[in-house]
């Protein structure tokens, strides 16, 4: 026997009650504000995006933001231009060179990574700044180009929220942080089809 359209629409409005109940329980148990430590990895395309996302949400509020690109820098980017346009709110810095298969120079690159760095120390002390990207930040972990037990005991005493993003984030990383996302690569066009990167996209 069919169920009748009332009985689909009653036994929806009842799930939909008890959900309800069990996410209001949830709003009400959180009463916390703390400066968050974001990490978004993973193979798939979107990590840098998505810290992009959550400053312009927090510009749309008037919060002062600062961005600190690490290995990125041999493109001008979109997000870089259009951050631009906001020059009393934000702080954009590009501190790397290019990706590490192009510079191919390991001791520069980790002087590029030390300079970054302090310039992301000054931020992430800075209480004005709501919210600090360190853009690739994992990267730079990754080849050891900056002690993890440094980076995450600097991290640890922020004064604004956070967001590292970049493949491969360590372990210490991922265990201080309060939220990790992992972008899994499903498809790509450009290892798919071979499409390039293209305006507006990718940059």
């Amino acid at each position: 026997m069919t169920d009748s359209e009332e009985d689909i629409n009653r036994r929806h409005k009842e799930k939909a009650e008890k959900r309800k109940a069990f996410q209001d329980k949830l709003v009400s148990q959180a009463d916390k504000k703390k400066h968050l430590l974001m990490v978004y990895t993973g193979t798939g395309k979107g990590k840098s995006t998505a810290a992009f996302g959550t400053m312009l949400r927090a510009l749309g509020h008037g919060h002062k933001v600062g961005v600190v690109q690490f290995i990125k820098g041999a493109w001008s980017t979109g997000e870089q231009k259009a951050l631009a346009t906001f020059d009393n709110l934000v702080t954009y810095e590009v501190a790397g060179e290019g990706f590490t298969w192009d510079t191919q120079d390991r001791a520069r690159d980790i002087a590029k990574a030390r300079e970054a760095w302090v310039l992301a120390l000054a931020m992430i002390r800075d209480t004005s700044y709501h919210l600090v990207v360190l853009d690739e930040l994992n990267i730079v972990l990754r080849y050891d180009y900056l002690p993890v037990e440094e980076v995450v005991a600097a991290l640890a005493g922020r004064a604004n929220h956070v967001i590292v993003t970049g493949r491969n984030a360590p372990q210490p990383l991922i265990d201080s942080a309060d939220l990790v996302t992992e972008m899994k690569l499903v498809k790509h066009p450009f290892r798919e089809q071979g499409v390039m990167a293209q305006e507006g996209i990718e940059f």
